[in-house]
């Protein structure tokens, strides 16, 4: 009864987390604070250190996967908690690169312009639908609820794959386009 306890006190937050964080998001995303008299520099060196951290993140999902099916849970733990605090730091570069850059448009042509489209846009809604999937799954580990953990973890695991990989391949696909 405590395991479901730690679920229903996380739950408020869970949903509060999910919601804030991509309408702050979608708020900060269009402040520019050289529009409110800040001169500051555009973090123009940051999308290829975030889009690093979304491959790093992508590598420790995996290294988490084998070493829970090797039985070290420690580690996996560990490698988990790695991943959540990746995801956060690639979000707080991401906020400040926008707040100090204008966005950069994409300018391929014909068929991979609309290759790049779909990637990004399935790589923004899923990463939207993550957060609250990553913040349940992670509270059912710490509550002990190993079946319940283990039955949303095949759910979590391959879509906050997908979301760290397609982060690498957006913007590889758009560097070529960074006026720096």
């Amino acid at each position: 009864m405590e395991n479901n306890s730690l679920e229903q006190r996380f739950s408020k937050f869970i949903i509060a987390v999910s919601i804030l964080i991509p309408v702050v998001v979608a708020i900060l995303f269009g402040v520019k604070l050289k529009d409110f008299g800040y001169n500051v520099e555009p973090l123009s060196f940051l999308p290829p250190i975030y889009a690093t951290t979304n491959g790093i993140t992508a590598i420790i999902l995996i290294a988490a996967v084998v070493a829970i099916k090797n039985g070290k849970r420690k580690l996996h733990e560990r490698l988990m908690t790695s991943a959540i605090a990746l995801s956060v730091a690639f979000l707080v570069m991401y906020v400040a690169y926008h707040m100090t850059s204008d966005s950069t448009k994409f300018g391929g042509e014909g068929i991979i312009r609309y290759v790049y489209f779909f990637i990004l846009i399935t790589h923004i809604v899923l990463s939207i639908a993550i957060i609250p999937m990553v913040l349940i799954t992670y509270v059912r580990a710490l509550a002990e609820n190993f079946d319940k953990h283990k039955k949303i973890s095949k759910i979590t695991f391959p879509i906050w794959l997908y979301v760290a990989v397609t982060g690498v391949v957006v913007y590889l696909m758009i560097s070529p386009y960074y006026v720096y």
